[in-house]
């Protein structure tokens, strides 16, 4: 019999702690949350300082009778939950259980926490078991009640107003802002013309190219040129004026450093994976969980990270210690600085009391561990080895030279900028990607001196054309929402997710689009709740519950002044027009009146402003006097029941379906798919056939499914990968890169060039 119960989150963590702590431990899995809101009206009592009912989360009720059974055997309960405020919470709920069923007579019950799985970490933190700190509980009350309030009242209006089934919450809603927000700024953008002109020359066989900056003595700016005639009259003139030649008037040199990004947070975790590694943000989240909680290594469990939920970039004193000593032994003295390296957090939210998220011991590196480790696991945790190892290194050096040409006369002047790494640094060993922007020239100067002439080889102007602002990538909005303070480090996979899930936002070509209902809610929200979506005010949300963790506010006030402008708010809007319904100048050509569009299930339509006395409606495309009721196909009957057949539209388009449906659910194609002719590479009996996506997207599946559910993007062609031996290859046709062959195997990344772009 065990002497002591440990109770952990995760059944995972439960087996590397096992083998740590020994036969004397009972380790039990608490298979996350235990307890939840009841799912109700009134499980926040609003009126009796916001009292909370709990139930029992059914799916997880057995781990929680397993626990209770095994604490009767046993005199000391330790609850080894996430060292958070959400693993706080789950401990103080696993206690209120056991004391409601009256289990904690004569027991010890003690919290310990550990931010890395390792031997030497979790032996520690049992030797120094604490209290349940009930500041973080409360914190994590408070956070949970407010999402209930605004989840529990605003989502029925959104339902009287808009369309059953919707729901708003309380972080996901300014998220949903900011995706929408952007969308309007696209639509909106008016593309302006403006040209560059550059001089192109040589010294020996080295070429190099200068931008004009000064003309007639005036400085450019972005639009001083701005059509085809006044750059040619300008391009012409200076050729007359240099006769060929132009003479450098000034040389600039500087030597430069770059220094090694922090090392991860949750935040910039989840940007790298999505930049580098092309994962989700939720698929990241995953993976780190793997390998904080542990992976077998010849035999022995390790947890190979430290806490992987975490939004500090400080680091402890004996990593630091271990990370220099293995710089110093395997890179040039000039890798190490003189000291060690300390960062700042940008988030204004961070809690520097924890760690970053860093490998459990530097000395296991990414070759050694190779082979234990799953294709995910390993690229993430080299990601995350380099990056901490990276941290702890010497600048990168460059050498910079700008060079100012005259042409004619000093009153016309072009610019060439050249940077040369002159010794890499932590670059030797890990380099942060960036969102949206453009790469850094590494091009090379010829060596000028002031005075010196040089041949001109070329002066021509190039057109440009002004962007909008990008659409939010997955890792551009994760780093949004933390520059803005919405959510925790925690919440950022599911704020993604959760939008997807609601249709509000689909992510294409790795790009965030706002759908009509997403457009149609936020509209509502921004106009009638403006300060529940107002960035700054979830932000300052995120400050006092903080402020409550910290044992610096109380819990229940926080509440009382959110939810007295809350309710009356609720109370003021009840009765508003319903959105998203636009008059149209057509007429109804089943009763005349006026048609409108408005929002349904699956998006905009035009129905008859008449309803429910008229029932014409019809798709957004559709062509006037067209409907979407049911047609019925003359001269066949279902091949299943024998019920009549109609052509139906649904979120793929039009298709037939039976009239019995649901009892009976036979469907078929309106149009027969186009076959690409091309084996399935996975179930090797259907083949590939062109399908559409509910966004009118093309892409291609097998012709089998749903028992086969292979799907790609890209036109298959029956070509094996030669690198991977994959069955088949895919054409993939982009602006920047042109037509290129593309393994469709994520792990395999083979690609050749078909035709440059155009």
């Amino acid at each position: 019999m065990s002497s002591f119960l440990l109770i952990v989150e995760s059944p995972s963590k439960a087996k590397t702690l096992k083998k740590y702590l020994g036969k004397d431990f009972e380790i039990l899995a608490s298979y996350g949350h235990v307890r939840d809101l009841v799912p109700k009206q009134g499980a926040v009592d609003t009126a009796h300082d916001f009292s909370m009912k709990y139930e029992l989360i059914a799916r997880n009720s057995k781990h929680v009778d397993a626990i209770a059974k095994a604490v009767k055997d046993v005199d000391t309960i330790y609850l080894a939950t996430d060292p958070d405020r959400e693993g706080e919470a789950i401990a103080w709920h696993l206690a209120e259980i056991l004391k409601e069923k009256k289990l904690l007579k004569n027991k010890t019950l003690k919290r310990v926490v550990f931010h890395e799985i390792t031997q030497s970490a979790v032996l520690a933190a049992v030797a120094e078991p604490r209290e349940i700190e009930m500041d973080m509980v409360n914190a994590q009350q408070a956070r949970r009640a407010l999402d209930y309030l605004v989840g529990f009242n605003l989502s029925p209006l959104l339902w009287r107003k808009i369309r059953r089934g919707l729901s708003a919450g309380r972080v996901q809603s300014p998220a949903l802002r900011l995706i929408v927000e952007r969308e309007l700024e696209i639509e909106k953008f008016q593309t302006q013309e403006y040209w560059t002109i550059h001089l192109d020359s040589h010294k020996g066989r080295q070429k190099f190219n200068a931008k004009l900056f000064q003309y007639s003595g005036e400085k450019l700016t972005q639009f001083s040129v701005n059509n085809d005639a006044q750059q040619a009259a300008m391009v012409a003139d200076l050729l007359q004026a240099g006769d060929g030649k132009a003479t450098v008037t000034q040389v600039d040199k500087k030597r430069k450093q770059r220094v090694a990004a922090a090392p991860f947070t949750t935040s910039t975790l989840q940007q790298e994976a999505v930049r580098k590694l092309g994962f989700t943000t939720d698929r990241a989240m995953k993976v780190a969980q793997q390998l904080y909680e542990g992976i077998d290594i010849g035999g022995t469990a390790t947890g190979l990270i430290s806490y992987m939920r975490t939004d500090s970039v400080n680091l402890a004193q004996e990593a630091i210690e271990e990370i220099r000593a293995y710089i110093a032994s395997n890179f040039e003295p000039d890798y190490l600085p003189k000291a060690a390296l300390s960062y700042k957090n940008k988030s204004k939210n961070a809690q520097e009391a924890h760690e970053a998220i860093r490998p459990t011991s530097i000395q296991r590196s990414p070759q050694e561990v190779r082979q234990y480790l799953s294709a995910d696991q390993i690229k993430l945790y080299e990601m995350i080895w380099k990056r901490t190892l990276a941290c702890q290194m010497s600048a990168a050096k460059f050498d910079t030279v700008s060079l100012d040409l005259a042409v004619g006369s000093d009153e016309n002047l072009f610019r060439a900028t050249g940077q040369t790494m002159v010794f890499p640094g932590y670059i030797a060993v890990y380099q942060e990607d960036q969102d949206d922007s453009e790469e850094e020239s590494e091009s090379k100067l010829p060596p000028l001196e002031k005075g010196d002439v040089v041949a001109i080889d070329q002066i021509s102007g190039e057109q440009h054309f002004t962007q909008p602002p990008p659409r939010y990538s997955e890792a551009s909005l994760v780093k949004v929402l933390e520059e803005y303070g919405i959510g925790r480090p925690s919440t950022y996979a599911s704020i993604i997710s959760t939008l997807q899930a609601r249709e509000y936002a689909l992510l294409d070509k790795k790009r965030f689009y706002p759908t009509d209902v997403g457009r149609v809610v936020n509209k509502f929200l921004t106009e009638h709740f403006t300060r529940y979506v107002n960035y700054d005010f979830t932000a300052q949300l995120e400050d006092e519950l903080d402020l409550i963790s910290a044992g610096k506010r109380e819990w229940i006030p926080v509440l009382e002044t959110f939810w007295k402008d809350f309710s009356q708010q609720l109370t003021e809007k009840k009765d508003v027009d319903r959105p998203g319904v636009e008059v149209l100048e057509e007429a109804c050509p089943k009763c005349g009146k006026h048609l409108t569009a408005r929002l349904g299930k699956r998006g905009k339509f035009i129905g008859c402003s008449a309803y429910p006395e008229c029932d014409y409606t019809r798709n957004m495309d559709g062509e006037p006097g067209e409907s979407t009721q049911p047609v019925i196909v003359e001269g066949r009957v279902c091949p299943q029941c024998s019920s009549e057949l109609v052509i139906k539209t649904g979120p793929y388009g039009k298709f037939i379906g039976c009239t019995s449906y649901p009892k009976c659910k036979f469907i078929e194609p309106l149009e027969k798919p186009k076959d690409t002719g091309v084996n399935c590479p996975e179930c090797k009996a259907g083949t590939l056939i062109e399908r559409k996506s509910r966004y009118g997207k093309l892409f291609y599946s097998c012709n089998s499914y749903p028992k086969c559910k292979y799907a790609t993007w890209n036109l298959p062609i029956n070509e094996p990968c030669p690198k991977c031996g994959w069955p088949i290859m895919t054409i993939k046709i982009t602006k920047r890169r042109g037509t290129e062959k593309v393994c469709p195997q994520k792990d395999c990344g083979h690609v050749e060039q078909v035709a440059a772009p155009e």
